[in-house]
């Protein structure tokens, strides 16, 4: 942060992909007092600064009554795949985003920073697009002092576990990401530690109204990331069921 002064984040997503290296960046990073993380599922992790909130997404805003913070960072998302119809994808990338949305809201978060996806459209034929456009326009309506949306292409990274065409994609987009440039840069892969710097980057560009970034805008808030500090002592937490 600009200004020096500590404070407190909400997260959501952390157990995922982007969200874990999100997480760990906001604790080794000397601008958070606290980190308020909500998940369905409690995190393997422990620290002095981090707050573990076990949430049913479905009441989210009504379980985090009380809750207080200074900004907000959303994670969450998921695949047709894994979630297994249309209709279970919309409801974690657009209602569980926006329930977290107006959650931080209520907590009084000023800023809020959330993944989206390169080329969201409200209007696309791709149901994947169309619905992150959709989800970025329900943002927009809250009125967030500040709104930082970060649209990445594909993300690089290893999961616990990976279907056949993330593999490939994790493989092959390195070699493909110099061929893509001028209106095509946006396409290019990155990885996902790099996103998460660029969403804690966020919490210190100061600017205000909705912002989108793109591949270019995305690599500058990665720059603005805090520097980490010396990790504090801990011990692994006992896995949930």
């Amino acid at each position: 942060m600009s200004n020096g002064q500590s404070k407190v984040v909400l997260l959501a997503g952390a157990s995922g992909l982007t969200g874990g290296h999100v997480l760990e960046a906001l604790l080794g990073a000397a601008d958070f007092s606290r980190v308020i993380a909500v998940t369905r599922r409690p995190l393997a992790r422990e620290h002095p600064r981090l707050a573990n909130r076990i949430v049913q997404f479905e009441r989210l805003e009504t379980q985090l009554q009380g809750v207080a913070c200074d900004v907000a960072l959303c994670c969450l998302g998921t695949t047709i795949a894994r979630a297994g119809s249309r209709e279970s994808f919309r409801e974690v990338d657009v209602d569980y985003v926006v329930a977290f949305a107006r959650a931080a809201l209520a907590a009084r978060a000023q800023r809020l920073v959330v993944m989206s996806s390169v080329g969201a459209d409200s209007r696309s034929r791709n149901f994947y697009l169309r619905t992150k456009g959709e989800m970025e326009e329900e943002l927009e309506k809250l009125g967030f002092a500040a709104l930082d949306i970060l649209q990445p292409g594909l993300l690089l990274g290893w999961r616990h576990e990976m279907r056949p065409l993330e593999l490939a994609g994790t493989v092959l987009m390195p070699l493909v990401n110099p061929l893509l440039f001028g209106r095509l840069a946006a396409f290019r892969a990155i990885p996902a530690r790099r996103v998460a710097a660029a969403m804690v980057g966020a919490t210190r560009s100061g600017r205000k109204g909705v912002q989108r970034y793109l591949d270019p805008g995305i690599d500058a808030l990665a720059r603005l990331a805090p520097p980490v500090a010396a990790p504090a002592p801990e011990r692994k937490a006992a896995r949930g069921r």
